[in-house]
């Protein structure tokens, strides 16, 4: 039950990941880009399904990136390792921090992909690595913070409610 239970979440979340990349595509893609998806990156905090899950969902809307198998690679690398972070800082803290928590949680989806991503656009798009690294940052700090952080803490408290 407890491996159904698993690859469930974990197909869940690449398909919830891949819908909102992909139909959001305007903001998914680019120089500045505004993935709402990437707020499902606190998920591996609560649900360790979530590290596959991220990553399929990832890789699958990466084949839609004008940055093509570079994107597919390295962005879904990206947020693998991210994930895992995510997971292990979650595991870290003390589950009564929840300020703490709301700082950490977010931060490596935020932090790798400003590098890894913005580097990216300097080699395949030639936009300046400043210009490309501070626009990832905007709009994975929006992303990751702003819209992540109220869904940690409704799902949090929902699953006190075992959902």
């Amino acid at each position: 039950m407890k491996k159904t239970r698993y690859i469930v979440q974990a197909a869940l979340i690449a398909a919830i990941y891949t819908v909102l990349t992909v139909y959001l595509a305007p903001l998914s893609y680019g120089g500045q880009q505004f993935r709402v998806s990437e707020a499902l990156t606190v998920l591996p905090s609560l649900f360790p399904a979530a590290i596959p899950g991220l990553f399929l969902g990832c890789i699958l809307s990466n084949t839609f990136s004008f940055m093509g198998l570079a994107d597919m690679v390295f962005g879904s690398l990206a947020t693998l390792i991210s994930a895992y972070l995510t997971y292990r800082l979650s595991r870290a803290v003390r589950d009564d921090n929840t300020v703490l928590k709301l700082i950490l949680i977010p931060m490596p989806p935020v932090v790798i992909n400003t590098f890894v991503i913005g580097a990216m656009l300097r080699l395949i798009a030639e936009i300046p690595f400043p210009a490309a690294a501070t626009g990832v940052f905007i709009g994975q700090f929006g992303a990751c913070y702003v819209l992540g952080c109220p869904l940690y803490l409704l799902l949090k408290r929902l699953s006190k409610t075992d959902i």
